[in-house]
């Protein structure tokens, strides 16, 4: 039986902020610009690359890491992250100083190495990526990333989907499907995905900016989510007054009312983004742009992290 390649979709924000924070500073280009998000990056991308061998990679990027769609429903919505200083844009998000100016190099190296980056004008990269599995019926699908908020994409049909956790790094990475997210949230196996994304909404996640409904954790939530199904139905159970929703349950989502109105579009990725790609997704065989690659090395002091992506990009031996 033929095993078929996948399809990579990497949070590239998450991976290069893990990167930045997992390694030193004292990592500098010639003129002393701290490069270690950069190496990091280009180390992660080539271990995936080897260990995992996608035939087709995406780095999704996000276009608005704080879509006025979202911030219109939920004014919350990550705005202890937005950098309230005068003479500033208020609507800038607080990157470290010396992450910025790496941003733009990781993106010159991705381009020179051939490997597709992806955004959408007005939706975060969750929504690319989002977007691009609802789109794949084809080959199976990993996404990349140390966000739980994109265990919702799980599935196994009509292309199985999984996530490859990387929030404690990629030595220890955890390849998690629907079976796994059921046996950790205790969610059903049949809709892991969909039932973690109403999970998510009911008990908030304060790094978001979502307050959750009050009384309301994990534990609870998994358990009114698996016993109704999915929001909707503990939703008009609750406003039926069904026995089967304890009194106190009714009346903490009763409170929460307005939130659980608009929860569910604000934590859903989006299926639908414009997405563009900046080039053909399949990963090539060599670097695009040798000369260019071999610049970014000489300049930027990338040295083996940029022989290791170029080594990983060579077809695996039969």
């Amino acid at each position: 039986m033929r095993v078929t390649a996948p399809l990579a979709l990497l949070d590239a924000a998450s991976l290069y902020f893990r990167s930045f924070y997992a390694l030193p500073e004292s990592m500098t280009a010639p003129d002393g610009t701290p490069v270690n998000a950069v190496r990091g990056f280009a180390d992660t991308v080539a271990r995936i690359l080897t260990d995992r061998r996608p035939a087709r990679l995406v780095a999704c990027l996000d276009a608005d890491w704080r879509p006025q769609f979202r911030v219109d429903l939920l004014p919350s919505y990550k705005a202890h992250r937005v950098a309230e200083i005068a003479d500033a844009a208020p609507d800038v998000e607080e990157v470290p100083d010396t992450l910025s100016p790496q941003v733009p190099i990781i993106l010159e190296l991705l381009e020179a190495v051939g490997l597709a980056t992806g955004e959408a004008a007005g939706f975060e990269a969750d929504d690319v990526i989002g977007t691009l599995v609802a789109r794949e019926t084809a080959d199976p699908v990993e996404v990349i990333t140390g966000d739980r908020d994109l265990f919702q994409l799980v599935r196994t049909e009509p292309a199985p989907v999984s996530v490859i956790y990387v929030g404690k790094g990629w030595a220890k990475a955890e390849v998690l499907g629907p079976a796994e997210i059921a046996a950790r949230y205790g969610v059903p196996v049949d809709g892991a995905g969909p039932a973690y994304a109403d999970m998510a909404a009911l008990r908030g996640d304060p790094s978001d900016g979502l307050p959750g409904v009050a009384g309301i954790g994990d534990k609870t939530a998994a358990k009114l989510i698996t016993q109704f199904g999915s929001l909707d139905a503990l939703l008009k159970a609750a406003r039926a007054e069904s026995p089967d929703v304890p009194v106190k349950t009714r009346a903490r989502l009763a409170e929460a009312a307005e939130y659980l109105a608009v929860a569910p579009t604000v934590v859903r990725v989006a299926p639908d983004a414009p997405v563009v790609l900046s080039r053909d997704d399949r990963v090539p065989g060599a670097p695009a742009d040798p000369d260019r690659v071999a610049e970014l090395e000489r300049r930027w002091n990338l040295g083996g992290s940029v022989k290791r992506l170029l080594a990983a990009l060579e077809p695996a031996p039969r």
